[in-house]
């Protein structure tokens, strides 16, 4: 298995402990969780169910969806060796087939149990949550040799009905684990077994369309460039990914289109917005369902909070980081007709390469700590942002990435794709020179500055290149 070495690990300790064990895992739509379970714990399953979808639920004819998902759950105790009975009524008779079943099962062994995308069982006053409850608290929690995982892609679920949960399931999870997307280093090492031949600096093109999203990248085939692979997922007749978009939040989110709302909003300004300006841009009143969105898009790995450099902590900005998104908003969606070609015959044009170098601040925000690591930092205090100064009566300017230490220095990142060694000339070191003063005007005199240059291949010195103080490049992202 490509990474994932920590969560391999937590697993097999938790399988091992000899207690009770209710585990949590989520994460974002694609990102490998029922890969993970279904490869650590192979042959050990005593009992195993995934929910039905709601998309399809709400697309079979016949019965609630309530009916639906009992009968499937009432079908997989069947499959798994249950002796026929009466199909459950409820979720509390399903419960109490799935405790009898376990008890036949019971040989003293671990008994592990997966209950796969546990939030669409809870469709519409089901009472899956009660039920649930009373599963674990008056029976799961007593048997020592039980372990019991569940995982879910609708993150909002996960966190209030079971991690944060206020009801008779507090306290209960006794092990979360968030699964994120694949670093660069982990995308180097899932086309290397694939034997799909990519440089280093096609593997970060990549990762600025899809992410690190293991499921997108199955679908690179070896022996084409990455342009070729990009238009059969997006743009040639049959593309595989052309309505991933919709189904990103159709499938997983209680407000998929007030997310995709907020999604495509934080899409048109690279540093964010504050929650006041996305509630003015979106029509959407700024209160608990805006918060319970903006959190969910967080927990998923779409979305990060930050506070400026310089603002105060109440000045929260929202900014959009994750890649496909970004991608899709900008060149898949809204295009009545794709050209077959699109990439192959566009990716060396201006504006892809001007969208490359917006794209390539995200991939560094995504492994910030790989850049503290190549500072040499890891074990500093530190927290990251972005900064601009909007203009009034001086002129404006952004600093792409400040990263505060508690050591009393300051890196002003600038961040550079460039297909060659970056070459800094007379007009740009000027702008630099002129953020450098801006930003040391606003410090403290303890603080120092590092001008920091983040970039593929490195410097080309020159006259103006000293500048920088640091220079980071793609291998140290790799690490």
């Amino acid at each position: 298995m490509i990474g994932r070495r920590d969560e391999i690990n937590e697993l097999n300790n938790l399988y091992n402990n000899g207690k009770a064990e209710l585990v949590a895992i989520y994460g974002r739509r694609r990102v490998g969780k029922t890969f993970l379970v279904d490869q650590v714990f192979k042959g050990k399953f005593t009992f195993k169910h995934a929910g039905l979808s709601p998309v399809e639920t709400g697309e079979m004819k016949g019965g609630s969806p309530l009916r639906k998902q009992l009968k499937h759950f009432y079908n997989s105790l069947i499959m798994q060796g249950m002796k026929k009975s009466r199909c459950p009524s409820d979720w509390l008779d399903a419960f109490l087939l799935l405790e009898q079943f376990l008890e036949s099962k019971d040989t003293g062994e671990r008994i592990l149990v997966f209950l796969d995308e546990l939030p669409w069982l809870d469709t519409q006053r089901s009472g899956f949550v009660t039920a649930f409850e009373g599963f674990w608290n008056n029976w799961g929690c007593h048997k020592e040799n039980l372990m019991v995982v569940v995982c879910g892609s609708s993150t909002t679920w996960i966190m209030d009905k079971l991690i944060n949960s206020h009801g008779g399931l507090y306290n209960r999870v006794t092990h979360e684990i968030k699964l994120s997307p694949f670093t660069l280093r982990e995308c180097e090492e899932y086309f290397i077994s694939e034997n799909i031949k990519f440089s280093k600096y096609d593997i970060v093109c990549a990762y600025m369309i899809l992410g690190g999203i293991p499921y997108y990248l199955s679908y690179f085939k070896r022996g084409l460039g990455l342009p070729q692979n990009i238009d059969n997922m997006f743009f040639s007749r049959g593309a595989k990914l052309k309505f991933e978009y919709d189904r990103l939040f159709g499938s997983v989110f209680n407000r998929p289109e007030m997310m995709r709302n907020i999604v495509e909003v934080l899409s048109g300004k690279n540093c964010g917005y504050t929650r006041n300006e996305i509630a003015a841009k979106t029509g959407y009143t700024i209160g608990g369902s805006l918060t319970d969105v903006l959190n969910a898009l967080i927990a998923s790995d779409f979305v990060i909070k930050y506070v400026p450099f310089g603002m105060s902590k109440r000045d929260v900005y929202y900014k959009l980081v994750d890649p496909f998104c970004m991608f899709y908003i900008k060149f898949v969606e809204g295009q009545s007709s794709l050209n077959n070609y699109f990439w192959m015959h566009n990716h060396l044009s201006q504006s892809i390469v001007s969208w490359r170098g917006f794209a390539f601040e995200n991939v560094c925000f995504n492994h910030i700590e790989q850049i503290k690591q190549a500072l040499g930092i890891s074990g500093i205090s530190s927290k990251q942002s972005a900064w601009s100064k909007r203009p009034d009566d001086e002129v404006g300017t952004q600093i792409d990435m400040i990263i505060e230490r508690k050591d009393n220095i300051v890196n002003m990142c600038e961040m550079k794709f460039y297909n060659k060694k970056y070459s800094v000339d007379k007009g740009y070191h000027e702008k630099l020179v002129n953020r450098r003063d801006l930003l040391e005007e606003m410090l403290p005199k303890r603080m120092a500055i590092h001008n920091t240059l983040i970039t593929t291949e490195g410097l080309k010195y020159n006259e103006y290149g000293n500048f920088f103080d640091n220079v980071i490049v793609l291998d140290d992202l790799f690490k």
